[in-house]
């Protein structure tokens, strides 16, 4: 059988913890904070985890190797 090999998207966004969840970079926060309030950038700040089932499909099929 070939390696498989991590896909290079998932690998710059998502980060597996040591217990094995799924952290992810909160979006909204590029461009455009003009028309946000500063509640809304205020909680976008910092990461968040995966909910279990999508994180183990990111890990199953995005970062096998991760």
């Amino acid at each position: 059988m070939p390696k498989l090999k991590t896909k290079s998207g998932a690998k710059k966004r998502f980060k597996i913890t040591g217990t094995g969840k799924v952290v992810y970079a909160q979006s909204g926060k590029r461009h455009g904070m003009i028309k946000r309030t500063n509640k809304q950038i205020r909680n976008l700040r910092g990461t968040k985890v995966l909910f279990k089932t999508d994180g183990d499909n990111i890990k199953k099929y995005f970062l096998p190797n991760g």
